[in-house]
């Protein structure tokens, strides 16, 4: 049977659900959808080991103000859920505060997380643990574990959104590619 593998780019599934479909996603349906449209595609039944969540808890300053603070809460509640949810792992990077641009906002920078999502493609696919991936991200900087996966015969899925929220050569690299547009999303809209 072939295994499947689900890698999501928390900060980026965030940003195209609010930006583009201004709402929030079912994370459990949206794993069900990507193995369900990957089983329709390959036409063979398809085992889904895991889904793996990538993103950062927000920012705290030392204190936290009361924002900072209800933030985080909320931030960490949602992880809590994620973990909950069956074959669901939750990979905690860190944000770490970079200064102010010109206009005096902060800059936060996300740390760790692209690692992970590039490691923990590589360890399965290189020990033979799936034999597909899907990535729902559009970083180039995971384009190399892209290619390590698929030098071990994995076939990497690119889930993303519309043309301007993914970058050209990680769209390129991948197998096999799947739109997040309204008709993916609308089927994965948490509802309430």
């Amino acid at each position: 049977m072939a295994r499947l593998a689900i890698h999501i780019d928390g900060a980026y599934v965030g940003k195209l659900a609010e930006n583009e479909f201004q709402a929030w996603f079912d994370y459990e349906k949206l794993s069900s959808k990507i193995k369900l449209a990957i089983a329709a595609q390959t036409q063979e039944p398809l085992d889904l080991i895991r889904t793996y969540f990538y993103d950062c808890l927000p920012y705290q300053s030392d204190p936290p103000t009361s924002d900072e603070a209800r933030r985080f809460g909320r931030r960490r509640k949602f992880f809590h859920a994620l973990r909950k949810l069956p074959n669901y792992s939750v990979r905690e990077g860190r944000l770490e505060y970079r200064g102010e641009d010109s206009a005096g906002a902060p800059i936060f920078q996300q740390k760790r997380t692209d690692l992970m999502i590039g490691l923990d493609m590589v360890l399965l696919a290189a020990k033979h643990h799936v034999t597909h991936l899907a990535l729902f991200s559009g970083d180039s900087d995971l384009l190399p574990a892209v290619e390590a996966a698929k030098q071990e015969g994995v076939v990497v899925w690119l889930v993303h959104g519309p043309s301007h929220t993914y970058a050209n050569d990680l769209w390129t690299a991948a197998d096999n590619r799947m739109v997040a547009d309204r008709d993916f999303a609308s089927e994965i809209i948490r509802r309430g």
